[in-house]
């Protein structure tokens, strides 16, 4: 099962729940099955990753985030900063995805680094626009929860067409990204082109937001799957890259918005 997690890519599919293939597990799975069936105290775990074991973890790494961007927002520490988090937070979320085994100090290092490059990201809109993170927030908890309830009902159900058609998505958002990025050297970026932009944004917002069904598909077939509970932190990673992904493109959004009026 490939990845759903734009910024990984390729190589979050090597191991974790994201890259499980169910020919490959047999042994493992075999294991654990005479593992959970063996006689033992009724407190005793099974060593299987569970939904409240990825809530906690996930939990656990928003609360790094939040608390060094707060940190970051409130002595706005400005572009160096910035760049530290973005460019720390990239190479830990590289060293977390070629890993062969789970790192729990690099996740929470890279939710620190994410926290960095949010809290003066943050700040620096909310300086152009007032209010605009707190919108951000709110909008990013709203989709957030109407994606958990439109998969848990059954109401949006992952398909490979669904699948297919998201990945498509992707790409071509990817290379608009990438022709906006080298357009922005010569002051002709796609988000700053009126309508274009914020249609483009919008899509982007919208994209990040059903890619949360497939971090919730994905993480529930690790947990069918018997996957250990070590694997919790990666799931947690992956489903915190992103939520990122989508307050970004919230915060981008808005500001287009705003910009407008």
């Amino acid at each position: 099962m490939r990845s759903s997690n734009p910024v990984l890519g390729r190589a979050f599919n090597q191991r974790g729940y994201a890259a499980f293939d169910p020919t490959a597990t047999t042994e493992t799975d075999a294991a654990l099955e005479n593992l959970y069936n063996a006689p033992a105290a009724s407190s005793m775990r099974t060593g299987r990753m569970t939904i409240d074991d990825v809530v906690t973890r996930t939990g656990i790494l928003f609360a790094v985030l939040v608390t060094v961007g707060a940190a970051a927002w409130t002595l706005n520490l400005g572009g160096g900063a910035m760049m530290l988090g973005v460019f720390g937070g990239f190479a830990l979320a590289m060293v977390n995805s070629f890993s062969k085994t789970v790192k729990p100090a690099m996740i929470v290092a890279y939710a620190a680094f994410q926290g960095l490059a949010l809290g003066t990201i943050s700040h620096l809109y909310n300086d152009m626009y007032q209010g605009i993170v707190s919108q951000a927030i709110i909008v990013t908890i709203c989709a957030f929860t109407g994606m958990l309830f439109a998969y848990k009902s059954g109401r949006i159900r992952v398909t490979p067409k669904f699948t297919k058609v998201l990945m498509t998505a992707l790409i071509g958002y990817l290379v608009l990204a990438l022709l906006s990025f080298v357009g922005s050297f010569f002051g002709a970026s796609i988000y700053s082109m009126g309508g274009f932009g914020l249609l483009i944004a919008a899509g982007g917002m919208v994209l990040a937001s059903f890619f949360l069904i497939l971090d919730f598909d994905q993480i529930q077939k690790g947990i069918d799957a018997g996957l250990p509970e070590q694997e919790s932190w990666r799931a947690a990673f992956g489903l915190m890259v992103t939520i990122v992904w989508l307050y970004m493109e919230v915060l981008r959004f808005l500001s287009i918005l705003r910009g407008n009026d």
